[in-house]
């Protein structure tokens, strides 16, 4: 699938829904979301994000606020802004490969964060699908989890595929039509995310997890709740044996 068909039937939506109103911490908070959904693919590599007003008037935020956000994420080399006509702020950041170097950096106490996000994944991931399932899709709806599947199977990179597998979990939890759900499973993907890109890339766990993927997404489509809980219950199980076993 090509990047504009992937703007075109999956982003628009997906960013509506991940980028909320923020609480205290104003600045902060802005930083982590948008970063956050860079980092997932939300928003990928030349992307154009929106303008600041419509960012700022999503997160409620003022509008210098949301310029010390922009400034922070250009500091971290995520994105560039260009003034003028056509200017705009376009992520730059590429999608990392997984490495297995960067689990010999990590600290105790983060993996202790990363084993506890496996343990409320596997409480969240498969209640999503379930309501997924269980709700009343329509056939935008269905084309959004389907194009998302599609990208994750097309992806041409590991770095990509890392990304569009992100995707395809947050586009579920958005059919649930729960915004608690979708920031839920949003904090459980930045966790996973930085996890899997922290061991090596294992062909037969991408084959065996596409297959799953895939899975789901028929028991999702074809409205079958139990199945479709029971088989994102197999897959986080999954995933997480792995990890636990790489990572220790």
């Amino acid at each position: 699938m090509t990047a504009s068909h992937l703007d075109g039937r999956v982003l628009p939506d997906l960013t509506r829904i991940l980028l909320r109103p923020v609480g205290g911490h104003a600045f902060e908070s802005c930083v982590e979301q948008l970063a956050t959904a860079i980092r997932l693919g939300v928003y990928p590599l030349g992307t154009t994000l929106p303008s600041e007003r419509e960012l700022a008037e999503r997160m409620k935020v003022s509008r210098s606020t949301l310029r010390e956000a922009m400034a922070a994420l250009r500091a971290a080399d995520l994105v560039q802004t260009s003034r003028g006509r056509g200017g705009g702020t376009v992520v730059t950041m590429k999608p990392q490969t997984p490495s297995a170097r960067r689990a010999a950096r990590t600290t105790p106490e983060q993996r202790a964060r990363w084993l506890d996000a496996l343990v409320f994944r596997r409480a969240v991931e498969p209640a999503a699908a379930y309501q997924a399932a269980a709700a009343d899709l329509g056939p935008e709806a269905r084309a959004r989890l389907e194009a998302a599947h599609e990208t994750v199977a097309g992806a041409t990179s590991r770095a990509r595929h890392r990304q569009a597998d992100s995707r395809f979990h947050l586009i579920l939890a958005s059919l649930t039509g729960s915004p608690r759900i979708v920031e839920a499973v949003t904090s459980v993907q930045a966790c996973l995310h930085e996890m899997l890109s922290a061991i090596p890339v294992l062909e037969a766990n991408i084959a065996h997890s596409d297959r799953q993927h895939q899975a789901i997404l028929r028991s999702v489509l074809d409205g079958r709740s139990e199945k479709a809980r029971r088989t994102m219950e197999e897959h986080c199980d999954d995933t997480a044996a792995l990890l636990r076993g790489l990572l220790g």
